[in-house]
């Protein structure tokens, strides 16, 4: 492949080892460098022993100024608000110049690193595309910040050194889904070696049909590679072991937490349900040393989220309501029962029974959050929003996962998908996307301000009860550091967060965000005015 003025060149040497991995080097000469992207499927005993080996000696190497070296667990969750920001910003500076420069904080002033990572940015997105329907702008911006994140949080070092003749390696554990894959293969267009140690799965066959690796059977058996996977385990990277090395993270000053600010680790957001003095984070309880008063922390925000804010609380919302159309797309109900567009024969809207509106559980879904290991750690729920697979959910529900399950009343299928497409710790939303045509709901337009007592119905899956359906009323409004909240009666529980709060015209006045054991039925719900706002571009 040529990037620029640099060409790669694959697989010049058969590497059918770990060993050889570790020793191969690859020449680069008129501005060819000769590059090894390989997987290894399985493992045994011995491979063990050699994937330690691996990491003493690339690592000793590494701290005598002898190349770079790190093996990759899982990559790390883009959580942080002000990291979503900088490379959003840099996706923007390679939009302007027109795909052909990328930079990130490590590659600093490197213009040959620049124009060769700008065009393996746009080669990498090229590939996203031929395996990827309905793709649109947020999720090319999605995908390319999530890289570029990457690419600082796991060879820093490397880049800010880079030069092409040298050697650098990467090890990723367990590389199957789409985005990491091609993360891996731009590592490749960069001039590093990287070898997948698929020990528990491999990439799917859409993504060996593009033949971008080479695939090694490690495991000599005939027995499945996951047998060997369930009884040895791969000891984790420890780079301090073999002395004092160069860090592959962000160095202090570069780091974008403020100072004085303790930033949360990757993947984990601040808690949001208080239940019997445990904290629960997406259906995961955690339980409390101590039972803790009644308490909502919502993260807290810059300057340019509380001007949003407080600019939002000035907009007044027209009277006036507006003849729509269903976007819900459903047909009529069959046995005399109004349009699922909650109109009579008459056209005028009329509230809905709640048998009627215990139908509209087709359009909410129940959400299950995998870790970086594809083991379950939390459940949700989710919200329709937009036809071509869009659903909305609570970011505190989201943001923990590397990978999420999606289930659909009356399919069968489960579907499984990486893509948050956007998210907001504040108003504590995200939407994720599944390769689905969906159902929305329609969001409530604010023809009517809503009042105390009147009558609510939340759909979602507490304690993973599928899509149970509950009543109640609005009890309250209330302000969590200036973001305005819904408080209601409907009861839910751990799974509901994610859910759907409806009027009786069936439309989301609210998404169920945070629930109190220590009082009787007290919820909380953000609502319609944040969520048209944060929705808007998703829903048709």
């Amino acid at each position: 492949m040529e990037t620029g003025n640099f060409k790669t060149r694959y697989h010049v040497m058969e590497v059918s080892s770990i060993e050889t991995f570790m020793n191969v080097k690859g020449n680069f000469h008129h501005d060819c460098k000769d590059v090894y992207f390989l997987r290894m499927i399985g493992i045994n005993e011995a491979m063990t022993r050699e994937i330690q080996q691996m990491d003493q000696t690339l690592t000793e190497q590494m701290n005598q100024g002898k190349g770079f070296y790190n093996r990759i667990g899982s990559l790390p969750r883009l959580a942080a608000m002000e990291d979503a920001e900088f490379y959003a910003k840099c996706y923007e500076d390679w939009l302007r110049s027109g795909k052909k420069y990328a930079a990130v904080r490590a590659s600093g002033q490197n213009q040959q690193l620049c124009r060769i990572l700008g065009g393996a940015c746009a080669e990498i997105l090229g590939l996203l595309e031929k395996g990827k329907q309905g793709m649109n702008a947020s999720i090319e911006k999605n995908f390319l910040v999530k890289v570029l994140f990457w690419l600082d949080q796991t060879v820093f070092s490397a880049l800010q050194n880079w030069r092409p003749e040298s050697s650098m390696k990467v090890a990723c554990m367990d590389i199957s889904r789409q985005q990491e894959y091609l993360f891996c293969y731009l590592l490749t267009l960069l001039g590093f070696d990287v070898l997948l140690l698929q020990v528990n799965q491999d990439i799917s066959q859409e993504l060996e049909q593009l033949g971008l690796s080479r695939k090694y059977a490690a495991a000599k058996d005939k027995r499945n590679a996951a047998v060997y996977a369930k009884r040895i385990a791969v000891p984790e990277y420890q780079p301090e072991i073999y002395g004092s090395s160069k860090s592959q993270r962000l160095p202090a000053e570069n780091a974008s937490s403020a100072a004085g600010n303790e930033r949360q680790p990757a993947g984990k957001s601040a808690p949001v349900n208080v239940r019997n003095g445990k904290e629960t984070h997406g259906g995961t309880t955690i339980t409390a040393k101590k039972c803790a008063p009644v308490n909502v922390r919502v993260p807290e925000r810059d300057r340019r989220t509380r001007e949003m804010l407080d600019s939002r609380k000035k907009e007044k919302i027209s009277g006036q309501p507006e003849n729509r159309r269903d976007v819900t797309g459903r047909q009529e109900i069959s046995n005399g029962r109004a349009p699922a567009n909650h109109q009579s024969v008459s056209g005028l809207r009329r509230e809905l029974t709640y048998e009627e509106l215990a139908q509209l559980a087709s359009s909410v879904v129940q959400i299950m959050i995998h870790d970086s290991r594809g083991e379950v750690i939390g459940g949700g729920s989710g919200i329709m929003i937009g036809r071509g697979g869009y659903i909305l959910t609570n970011n505190h529900v989201a943001c923990r996962g590397g990978l999420y399950s999606v289930r659909i009343e009356e399919d069968e299928r489960v579907y499984q998908t990486d893509e948050m497409i956007k998210y907001n710790s504040v108003l504590d939303l995200a939407v994720l996307r599944i390769d689905r045509n969906l159902q929305p709901l329609p969001i409530y337009q604010g023809e009517k301000k809503l009042v105390r007592g009147q009558r609510v119905v939340a759909i979602g899956s507490p304690l993973g009860l599928f899509n149970s359906v509950s009543d109640g009323i609005i009890s309250g409004f209330r302000s969590v550091e200036g973001v305005d909240m819904i408080q209601f009666t409907a009861p839910i529980s751990n799974g509901s967060s994610g859910g759907a709060v409806l009027n009786m015209y069936g439309e989301v006045i609210g998404i169920s965000t945070a629930g109190f054991d220590a009082g009787q039925n007290i919820n909380l719900a953000v609502g319609y005015e944040y969520i048209g706002n944060f929705i808007r571009g998703f829903v048709n």
